[in-house]
């Protein structure tokens, strides 16, 4: 199989050190291609730049666009032996963003990675020319598959050990089919998924140790977050909820009409939170918009762009 990052990007997969939001030096992989303005993509919990695979060279003819792989994520460092808080994403990004851009960039961001961009936008809004949000877990009340509960609920420590043995690697064939079952169930046409999809989206978790590990503790930090928004007690998603009325910068939500994980409805109160914000709901679309959508996807994002007088 072709290098993926080789064949979409002329420099290849590149490598950025930046310091996390523990205060360590971690290596971030990304690419870039096309000239102009910046624009960022941000993929979702258990993802990475992939996922992008059929945004990147149409939304290129326009922009500088830059795929980068979260902490944690697909190619990018996997530090395992440190726990994350939450939030974390957000300084990260922030640092991304600064490290390779020197003027206010356009995000298109889905899921977690969208949610991330929310709370960047409230935090460093001076960063955000435009923003572009998919299917955000915004209003979660609960984690929307029962393997992520599953995992949630796992000791980190027996996680890190599955990790550490290499299991997904010698049981590959199987990983790859519970994976391609998994995010069949996520696309609104299952049948789109190739056999070269499955061997890219799973080759993080076969080939590189730690990333089941990171995953693990993302799910947790979750779960966390989301219990303490059902007690009332302080928590980092509700403090994103209360301040949504306070991001000003044009934002465009997409989502998905046949998202099964959160509802196009969130979508709608979301919209209704943002003063300067406008939505798109996508049809026959469900929760991974961004492989099973993309022409929708794109299409909005150049015409929100334009409208708002960026291109």
């Amino acid at each position: 199989m072709k290098d993926w990052w080789q064949l979409n990007f002329p420099n290849g997969r590149q490598s950025l050190t930046i310091t996390d939001a523990n205060g360590y030096p971690v290596k971030i992989a990304y690419g870039e291609v096309g000239i102009g303005k910046p624009l960022f993509l941000l993929h979702g919990i258990g993802s990475w730049s992939y996922n992008w695979r059929n945004s990147i060279k149409p939304l290129s003819k326009y922009f500088r666009v830059i795929c980068f792989d979260a902490k944690g994520y697909g190619f990018s460092e996997k530090p395992v032996s440190r726990r994350e808080s939450e939030g974390h994403q957000v300084i990260e990004f922030a640092r991304i963003i600064q490290a390779l851009a020197n003027e206010p960039v356009v995000i298109l961001a889905e899921s977690l990675g969208a949610l991330t961009a929310l709370a960047l936008a409230q935090e460093k809004a001076d960063l955000i020319a435009r923003l572009t949000v998919i299917n955000v877990p915004i209003f979660a009340n609960k984690l929307p598959h029962w393997g992520m509960s599953l995992l949630s609920q796992t000791p980190l420590e027996l996680i890190q050990t599955i990790d550490t043995l290499r299991l997904s690697y010698l049981f590959a064939p199987l990983v790859r089919e519970v994976m391609a079952i998994e995010r069949r169930s996520v696309l609104y046409d299952p049948s789109s998924l190739t056999a070269e999809d499955v061997y890219w989206i799973t080759y993080p978790y076969i080939e590189f140790s730690g990333t089941l590990t990171k995953v693990a503790e993302e799910l947790k930090i979750a779960t966390q977050e989301i219990e303490s928004a059902q007690k009332n007690q302080p928590n980092w998603l509700s403090k994103i909820q209360l301040n949504l009325s306070k991001i000003h910068t044009p934002t465009l939500i997409m989502w998905g009409k046949h998202d099964t994980w959160f509802p196009a409805s969130d979508g709608e109160k979301l919209h209704k939170h943002i003063p300067n914000s406008r939505l798109q709901i996508i049809n026959e679309c469900g929760h991974d918009a961004s492989s099973g959508a993309s022409l929708a996807i794109n299409t909005n994002v150049l015409n929100f762009l334009k409208d708002t007088q960026f291109v």
